[in-house]
């Protein structure tokens, strides 16, 4: 069947807000306020609603967390990074755009998702091959973010990086050994995150494509963060310089 599955609660209603087409709602059966809105929802958007028991939504969504909500969709829609641009060029604002390289764990993809999409980035940049893309788990942890940003596959990320470069934004590379602390950055012109995989970090091609390698300063005998903590920790540091401007 070509569909994707979305499970939550709020996942579910922003998918109901978006774009995708949704072909059916499942809800657990019994009455349960919180999900009042959803069926209110699918009622406007003409979302047929099934009643389902709890053992069947969990087998629906391939997860206990679906907290009595499951929603079958059409794919997700990949954007181009033309796309991103184009959100960004629209926006008037500074350039913000995040490049994950290489997650492969859909709990980080979505936990980056939520907050890039929290810090009013333009746009993600993922890779096609080797990369976690858009799953239900993603989707559930992104809490909605999936439906707010943009999100661009490429081909190739070293290429997407010089484009983004033409266009006149400076890339920093994400880098524990990095000797420029983040908080030494200015940040108010326009700016792309890369943000490595688990475990090995940036390929090496990314790499030498960054203007700056920075790093988060740690103390204490723990020497690395978890991939989503530390884009989230490098996108609220931009979000702060720029609203301290205003």
């Amino acid at each position: 069947m070509n569909d994707d599955i979305v499970y939550g609660v709020n996942p579910v209603m922003e998918a109901l807000r978006g774009n995708r087409k949704a072909f059916e709602l499942f809800l657990a059966e019994g009455s349960d306020r919180r999900l009042d809105k959803l069926l209110q929802q699918a009622a406007e958007k003409g979302v047929p609603v099934r009643r389902r028991d709890r053992g069947a939504l969990l087998r629906l969504a391939g997860s206990e967390h679906h907290q009595g909500a499951v929603l079958r969709v059409e794919p997700y829609p990949y954007a181009e990074l033309s796309d991103v641009l184009d959100r960004w060029r629209s926006s008037g604002e500074p350039g913000l755009v995040v490049v994950l390289d290489g997650i492969q764990d859909p709990h980080n993809l979505g936990a980056l998702i939520r907050s890039a999409a929290c810090a009013g980035a333009h746009g993600i940049i993922i890779p096609q091959d080797r990369a976690c893309g858009v799953t239900p788990t993603v989707e559930k942890v992104s809490a909605g973010g999936v439906e707010a940003v943009t999100l661009a596959r490429v081909a190739n990320i070293s290429q997407a990086l010089e484009l983004l470069k033409k266009e006149g934004f400076w890339v920093y590379g994400a880098a524990g050994e990095s000797g420029e602390s983040l908080y030494r950055q200015k940040f108010l012109g326009h700016t792309v995150l890369v943000i490595g995989g688990e475990g090995e970090g940036m390929r090496p091609l990314v790499r030498k494509h960054c203007d700056l390698l920075i790093s988060i300063p740690l103390k204490g005998s723990i020497t690395s963060l978890n991939a989503s903590v530390a884009g989230g920790i490098m996108l609220f540091e931009v979000l702060r310089q720029r609203e301290s401007v205003q």
